[in-house]
């Protein structure tokens, strides 16, 4: 049986790829990035990875796409190249010799699975690739499985610098030693570095395998000040990041928010001048909100957000007019737009209250990132900077987009809420990252046609919001990728056909490095993909080690 796309999780990058949820109740769980998640169960393959592939020891499923599975017959090996090329696909291909280079990164693992044998059976705990004192866990390991993607002709790797690990104890008391023996490793295999400045808590939603809160002495201050966290409207506090309303108030330890970031940043910039200096660090992605992304925290699975959700509106609304305050027929986590007077066709989204609540609303969050990378460029003059959005596709077909208004993006079907973003950004030479770009409309209508989604459609307003004001483009994949399908749609949207501009991704960020992507004929299509990316003839190329 194929198990449609969409109701595999997001991975949402920075945070990982997916566990914790998605029945077929029509309810999305977020993460790092921004999707789904399929009901078929967790389990462990034979390389101890945990992932939605696997069900279990030596059940013959076989991956065929991205996040796609068929139950093949028991005679037929997990990993077999004869099974995988009888299932997969046939489709037209564009030719992409000779187009235009565009660098492909990956994102590194956030744990490693660990496994010990008992007389209870199989059991496994996480451990992510920076411990939480910050030491490199498996050096060897890691230089292994880079040198096996650098066969593949990768660029680079993508990592997060966590700021509940660097900063963990104490204000201003960093430690970025493991950080520097993996960028040594990476320097020493002559590839590049995305880093993410990650202000954000991993764990909570789908995909996060590692807890990683935030710093024990912001924890310690929301303990007595819990202001400095996101409220919802029943008055659960949201640990994910810290609110936009402290970026200016001094109650972190005598330091306002934009300064604890700050000094992070410069702190960061100074003990690891020696890969600036080197080129080893291509780019910089700065943390403007939950899962790193700029976006406010309106669907968190720790408060009962399901796909497809509208979410809730999450707002700070002390000192501010009555209509600033969110609207109470908004629905809640899981409703639909239907069920919500204010989102629902010819709702009070559309109403003067609705247009200034949602204005304000959407205000703050680009304010945020304004006055975030204001200070980012400052930090890290002269180096690319990166931000990352979420691909927040549900609900696209209607005409409120509530999904999106509830994060922040004021994109009505009458009004184009990036065009405000893409001119913020352009303003501080900054690159948007963007996600979902191997989805495609039909599996999502397929799979959850009452989410009424429209990744295709999202994915071309964002880019054209941008490349209207010349702004940078690089994308990742939302979505677990492994078949020439996927790959072929990502490199549709990376390089269009007949653009006359001849307009293309930055760059591009798999997600992510897994034993799954490491599978022989896995990591082949990879390898085809990043070759064609590169606009080189795609050719057979010899796997130094699997696993």
């Amino acid at each position: 049986m194929v198990i449609p796309t969409c109701r595999l999780v997001d991975t949402l990058r920075t945070c990982g790829v997916a566990s914790s949820g998605l029945t077929r109740q029509p309810r999305r769980t977020a993460n790092q990035s921004s999707l789904s998640q399929s009901n078929c169960s967790f389990g462990l393959n034979l390389n101890g990875d945990r992932s939605p592939f696997a069900a279990g020891p030596r059940k013959s499923t076989v991956v065929i796409g991205c996040g796609r599975t068929i139950e093949d017959d028991p005679s037929v090996s997990e990993t077999g190249d004869d099974a995988v090329s009888r299932v997969r696909p046939k489709v037209p291909e564009r030719d992409f010799t000779g187009t235009a280079y565009v660098p492909v990164y990956v994102m590194l693992p956030g744990n490693i699975l660990c496994l010990m044998i008992s007389g209870s059976g199989v059991r496994h705990w996480q451990l992510n690739v920076i411990d939480m004192n910050c030491q490199l866990v498996d050096p060897q390991g890691l230089t292994k499985d880079m040198k096996i993607l650098k066969s593949a002709g990768v660029d680079g790797v993508m990592v997060d610098c966590w700021w509940g690990i660097v900063e963990a104890e104490a204000p201003q008391a960093y430690n970025w030693s493991g950080y520097k023996e993996l960028f040594k490793i990476v320097r020493d295999l002559n590839l590049k570095l995305q880093v993410v400045m990650s202000f954000h808590e991993c764990g909570g939603n789908v995909g996060d395998d590692v807890f990683i809160p935030l710093p024990r002495w912001i924890i310690q201050i929301g303990e007595t000040n819990p202001h400095i966290y996101f409220t919802d409207r029943e008055g659960r506090r949201n640990s994910e990041c810290l609110t936009w309303g402290i970026d200016k108030e001094r109650v972190l330890k005598s330091r306002t928010a934009l300064e604890v970031y700050f000094d992070y940043m410069r702190s960061f910039r100074v003990e690891c001048d020696e890969f600036f200096q080197d080129g080893v660090i291509s780019e910089i992605e700065v943390g403007l909100g939950p899962c790193g992304e700029l976006r406010y925290p309106s669907y968190p699975a720790k408060h009962g957000w399901t796909y497809p959700g509208i979410g809730e509106f999450q707002a700070e609304i002390r000192g501010h007019s009555f209509w600033a305050r969110a609207p109470d027929n908004a629905g809640s986590y899981t409703s639909g737009p239907h069920e919500a007077g204010f989102f629902r066709d010819g709702g009070d989204f559309d109403s003067h209250y609705g247009r200034f609540f949602l204005n304000w609303y959407s205000r703050l969050l680009i304010d945020h990132g304004d006055r975030v990378l204001s200070l980012a460029n400052l930090a890290f003059e002269g180096t690319n900077i990166a931000a990352k959005l979420s691909g927040i596709h549900w609900w696209y077909k209607t005409a409120s987009h509530a999904a999106e208004l509830t994060a922040g993006f004021y994109n009505p079907s009458n009004r184009d809420g990036y065009a405000p973003i893409a001119a913020m950004l352009k303003k501080h030479g900054v690159t948007l990252n963007f996600t979902c770009f191997e989805m495609r409309t039909l599996d999502q209508y397929e799979g959850f046609p009452e989410a009424l989604a429209d990744p295709e459609g999202l994915v071309w307003q964002v880019l054209n919001a941008a490349w209207d004001v010349s702004l940078p483009v690089a994308s990742e994949n939302a979505l677990p990728c492994y078949d020439r399908e996927g790959y072929n749609k990502i490199l549709e949207n990376a390089k269009p056909l007949h653009d006359p501009d001849g307009r293309h991704l930055s760059a591009f960020t798999y997600l992510r490095h897994s034993a799954v992507l490491m599978q022989r004929h896995n990591f082949e299509e990879f390898g085809r993909f990043v070759k064609r990316m590169h606009g080189i003839v795609p050719s057979l190329f010899l796997i130094a080690c699997t696993r």
